[in-house]
């Protein structure tokens, strides 16, 4: 089948199209006879007529492959109903009525893990974006607010503990070994924060008063066994609690608040009102099983998913099109938390890193859209970089404008405005605007256009005047060719290169194609810092003398510029761009090793080399075997010149004790990052002390470190000591994971080989997509294994596609941007990715969820 005799689309919904619910549901009571094999599902709603709506006599239910086995209108049986489309329509002669609707599900054959779940012997449900429509008919759209009643009965010895949203209020004994709860919430809330937890769990408990003086009970449930593995979790809750009424003012507001950890589970975790259901990689950490990189992570998404308590559920989007104005605002929220808790300059870095990593290609690919899309086919595909981390940057150059007691104005009037509305992109940017006394106005292209913007700069020095020569361009994208300028806030600073200081920082805002800004006092040509703290997500363009990046990367003190600057050191080198640079990055990382005001966490990151996804980005048309290539190859020069250096950083660092605090976890950092740099120009020395620090690591930091040197390197203590780890935490679900994912991303040449081997292995099932995502996602971002000359990375990765799309096809559709890249990869290897697309796309019954990636992936082919 060619492209043109594909199936038929799925149906295109736009944001231009949207209007308000004719029907609204401002009470919701739900009755659960629950069972694995067959929940029954009594909804009983109280609906009114919108007077804000057009009339409309039919109230339309959404339905994803549900029945209704009854339908009763005020008590009493109702017979004017239909299915159209999978929606149950029911016609109402009145403007207010109570519409009961009983439904069945089955738990168990819910392989999507959307709605209501079985997930090892508990049930769950996940419910954003349009899971609740799997589990009863329902108006299940982000502006139908309802207080929800939810009672569930079930046998007490498969589910003694039975949670919801909200307050239980009530629960006893049932007939034939069954109990019951009932729960309230008072807060009105769309049906995607619906919330259901039933199984065998055992809790972390602690208390938190807030600063209005309500005492809040705090619940982690885990499996038994787990508890141990959750004290990190309830320290970020609170410290989260706690930070977001001293910075943003917002206090908890209900008398409970859970956490449930399930194993089975499509994303990171979901902010159901008062019951937040987990990945359990993002809740269970302890010394031996997390990495501190695990840690911050448990930190971070847990402060992120009690964060989205006022900043996604108090004020909630009007719809799916205003996904960032809960996302974008609460990953901004998380991630200066995040800075507040640990080294701000590190978590800088990281974040910018992941932005360049994931969000860069996306902005440049064939699936580029604005953080506020303007249409859609299966709105998962849409819970992205873009949304997330680059809706973050956009609201973060707001507060950037502002100063953070003018944002702050900003964001109390956007709450006092919005609260327990379902709110849009405009009135968020509104409030700023009026709140924090700024011009948004042109500021709000950040919201309609595609793309990452470039900035050329040019510095000049005539006389005693410096003049600074800013370009911007932003690139076309698909449905987006022609682009205007944007305001482009730019952090900068001009050094004297004989003083190595500079006279002071200053915020300049690029609003046109072109400006000029001249300086003076400079006798002789200054050295630029700019984009300071990376103060706007743009590409910078700029033809830097390398002894500016060398000035930069030893003196400047904005420790994003001075990462900055050794990353364009290495980029321009690994480009092409400065072939003969090889001696000056040597220079600079030997200073950097050296340097005694570097605390080892930065230091870390300044010996990590720029990204292969980044390289990528700079290339028209990249050959990826060949940037891994030159990327080893610079870590080996490197390598050979300072291995004394690197040799010494090692012993240095493994006489620091294991701890949880900022000079440990440096330590660790710099350890492990001085046996990647040996590994690829010395490997058996880099064999040898990887294998003493997996023998003697007390901690899973060192040890998985260590393994992942190992795992690229033809050693024979390679496959002994990944057998070791195996055996060593069999039956631990999240470390076997590691195990998988070391194998499948390691430099190894025969690393395609091994995830083939992998997915045969008795511990890798396509139903979970934790394991899933550790054994191909390291393959699909693996240069060398992804992108084998015979096409077999693409052959491997659209098979898998394939397979999961029937089994969750949320979780396969997010592999089809590794393929969608096709256009930016050299002609040969591009038209191999480009056939395992149209070989998916012409797959029978494939999901919309798939069939959209793949479908625009291939858009003008």
């Amino acid at each position: 089948m060619d492209i043109a005799e594909a199936p038929a689309a799925p149906p295109v919904i736009r944001r231009e199209d949207y209007r308000p619910p004719d029907w609204l549901v401002p009470e919701v009571a739900l009755d659960f006879a629950l069972d694995l094999e067959m929940t029954r599902v009594t909804a009983r709603l109280s609906v009114a007529r919108n007077p804000a709506a057009h009339d409309d006599a039919v109230l339309r239910l959404r339905g994803d492959g549900l029945e209704p086995a009854a339908v009763l209108v005020d008590g009493a049986a109702h017979n004017d109903w239909r299915i159209e489309d999978g929606d149950l329509l029911v016609a109402l002669p009145g403007d207010a009525h109570v519409v009961t609707v009983e439904t069945a599900v089955r738990p168990i054959a819910n392989s999507q893990l959307m709605g209501l779940y079985a997930s090892n012997g508990m049930l769950c449900t996940q419910c954003e974006a349009e899971g609740f429509r799997r589990i009863t008919f329902f108006p299940d759209r982000p502006d139908v607010l309802s207080t929800y009643r939810v009672r569930m009965e079930g046998n007490r010895a498969g589910f003694p503990i039975l949670l919801a949203n909200g307050n239980c209020v009530a629960s006893g004994e049932g007939a034939d070994g069954t109990h019951w709860a009932e729960w309230h919430d008072p807060w009105p809330k769309p049906s995607y924060l619906f919330a259901l937890v039933a199984g065998d769990l055992v809790a972390t408990r602690d208390r938190f008063t807030t600063m209005l003086g309500r005492e809040v009970a705090l619940a982690i449930w885990v499996r038994r066994g787990d508890e141990d593995k959750t004290h990190h979790a309830m320290r970020s809750l609170k410290a989260a609690m706690r930070w977001d009424e001293e910075v943003f003012g917002r206090a908890y507001d209900l008398d409970l608040f859970n956490i449930v950890a399930v194993s089975d589970f499509n994303m990171g975790a979901m902010e159901n009102k008062g019951l937040n259901i987990f990945n359990t990689r993002y809740v269970l950490a302890d010394a031996e099983t997390a990495t501190d990189a695990d840690y911050d992570g448990v930190e971070g998404v847990i402060a992120h998913e009690y964060f989205h308590n006022w900043s996604g559920n108090r004020v909630t989007c009007r719809d799916w099109f205003q996904l960032s104005l809960k996302e974008g605002f609460t990953v901004l929220r998380d991630q200066l938390f995040s800075a507040d808790m640990g080294s701000a300059a590190v978590k800088r870095i990281e974040d910018v890193r992941v932005l360049r990593s994931a969000q860069f290609p996306e902005d440049s690919g064939p699936l580029a859209h604005p953080i506020r899309p303007d249409s859609y086919q299966e709105i998962s595909n849409f819970y992205t970089a873009t949304v997330y981390n680059k809706g973050a940057e956009v609201i973060r150059m707001m507060r950037t404008m502002a100063g953070t007691a003018r944002f702050r104005a900003g964001t109390d009037l956007y709450f006092d405005r919005h609260d327990g509305e379902a709110a849009t992109c405009e009135d968020f940017v509104k409030a700023i605007e009026d709140g924090a006394g700024l011009d948004l106005g042109a500021f709000r292209l950040w919201y309609e256009q595609a793309g990452t913007p470039q900035v050329t700069v040019r510095l000049t020095h005539d006389g005693d005047t410096a003049s600074l020569h800013l370009a911007q361009m932003v690139p076309p994208t698909p449905s987006q060719p022609d682009k205007r300028p944007m305001p482009i806030p730019l952090r900068l600073a001009l050094f004297d290169r004989e003083t190595g200081r500079h006279h002071g920082e200053e915020l300049v805002v690029l609003d046109k194609q072109e400006a000029r800004l001249d300086y003076k006092g400079f006798a002789s040509r200054p050295v630029l810092s700019l984009n300071r703290g990376f103060s706007a997500p743009v590409a910078i363009v700029a033809d830097t003398a390398r002894e500016d990046l060398l000035f930069l990367a030893a003196h400047d003190d904005d420790p994003f510029a001075r990462y900055e600057a050794m990353q364009s050191l290495m980029l321009r080198h690994l480009i092409g761009a400065d072939l003969a640079g090889e001696a000056a990055i040597i220079e600079a990382m030997a200073a950097a090793l050296a340097d005694p005001a570097l605390d080892d966490l930065m230091r870390g990151e300044l010996m990590m080399l720029p990204a292969e996804a980044y390289i990528a980005e700079q290339i028209a048309a990249a050959d990826p075997q060949a940037i891994r290539a030159r990327r080893e190859a610079l870590k080996a020069a490197i390598a050979k010149a300072l291995a004394d250096r690197l040799g010494a950083l090692h012993d240095r660092a493994s006489a620091v004790p294991y701890s949880l605090d900022a000079t440990a976890r440096g330590a660790r950092k710099v350890k492990t990052q001085a046996l990647v740099m040996l590994a690829a120009g010395l490997p058996e020395e880099a064999a040898r002390r990887a294998e003493a620090q997996y023998r003697a690591a007390d901690n899973m930091t060192d040890r998985q470190g260590a393994l992942m040197v190992l795992a690229g390197l033809d050693t024979p203590a390679r496959e002994a000591l990944l057998a070791d780890f195996h055996a060593r935490y069999a039956g631990n679900a999240l470390v076997i994971d590691k195990w998988f994912a070391l194998q499948s991303g390691s430099l190894h040449p025969r690393a395609l080989d091994h995830v083939r081997a992998l997915a045969a292995h008795a511990d890798f099932t396509l139903g979970n997509p934790n394991r899933v995502r550790a054994l191909y996602m390291g393959l699909a971002v693996n240069a060398g294994a992804f992108h084998a000359a015979d096409g077999a990375g693409y052959r491997t990765i659209s098979d898998l596609i394939l397979a999961l799309d029937p089994i969750n096809a949320q979780t396969a559709a997010r592999f089809v941007p590794s393929l969608g890249r096709w256009r930016r990869i050299e002609p040969r290897r591009g038209a191999l990715m480009r056939a395992e697309l149209e070989r998916i796309v012409a797959a029978p019954a494939l999901s919309r969820d798939t069939f959209e990636q793949v479908s625009r992936s291939l858009a003008g082919a």
